[in-house]
């Protein structure tokens, strides 16, 4: 009877039980706040555009539409960005397997203080000369000095560790090809710095058509959280009809 018994008990592969474990302790509600709060920034930043025509997006950096007037739709915005970094940590802790993304997962919550300050602290623009420099633009420079390289060093080091995992093998391409996009485009706008710099004796202006590749960069950052946490929410949903059924 027992030996009967045992023959129907539905059998398990390791493989799948490590794969069902970590699905059911994936944060849905985090996960939505994360993307909902990049698509947020998106949506800012689209508005900003329009009621602050003063920045020519060609040659001015994001950051300065915390200056003047609606200058909190930036601020907002920078909060926004830093909430889904943030949600993103309980949304896919449980599916991160080794100690790379371990660090990837403190990396971004290092991403998310530094775009807070950057956020409290108004940058000064990218026209002023050194004289006038400013304690908050200082500060909200040094943000931007950890929080624009952290978030690339954060996705390659998360995703190399989600792909390992047979659970994201449906979104292994698309979650490297984003993570890759984001020091891929930091690296571009580097380069773009230096060269159009260069030919303009230091001095920003616009011949200086750095804005594109500024906004290239946020665009990447957020593309990469989106897709992260849009793949762990819908992970989160078929686990719970798993379970279910």
């Amino acid at each position: 009877m027992q030996k009967v018994l045992s023959q129907d008990r539905p059998k398990h592969s390791d493989a799948n039980v490590a794969t069902e474990l970590p699905l059911r302790a994936i944060s849905q509600r985090a996960a939505y706040v994360s993307f909902g709060a990049a698509a947020f920034f998106l949506v800012l930043l689209a508005v900003l555009h329009v009621v602050k025509p003063e920045f020519e997006p060609s040659w001015r950096f994001v950051s300065e539409y915390a200056i003047g007037r609606h200058g909190w739709i930036m601020v907002l915005a920078f909060m926004s960005l830093a909430v889904s970094c943030t949600a993103l940590v309980p949304a896919i802790r449980s599916q991160i397997e080794t100690t790379g993304g371990r660090i990837g997962l403190i990396l971004l919550l290092v991403v998310a203080v530094s775009l807070i300050v950057a956020g409290i602290f108004v940058a000064d623009p990218i026209t002023a000369g050194q004289d006038q420099l400013t304690t908050h633009g200082n500060l909200h420079g040094l943000a931007a000095s950890v929080g624009i390289p952290g978030l690339p060093i954060a996705a390659l080091l998360i995703s190399r560790s989600l792909s390992r995992n047979p659970a994201w093998s449906a979104a292994r391409l698309i979650v490297r090809l984003t993570a890759h996009l984001t020091w891929i485009s930091v690296l571009l706008m580097s380069v773009s710095m230096f060269v159009l710099l260069n030919k303009s004796q230091g001095k920003f202006g616009p011949d200086v058509l750095i804005g594109w590749p500024n906004r290239l960069v946020v665009l990447s950052y957020c593309a990469w959280l989106m897709v992260v946490s849009w793949h762990s929410s819908r992970l989160s949903l078929k686990s719970s009809r798993d379970v279910r059924a």
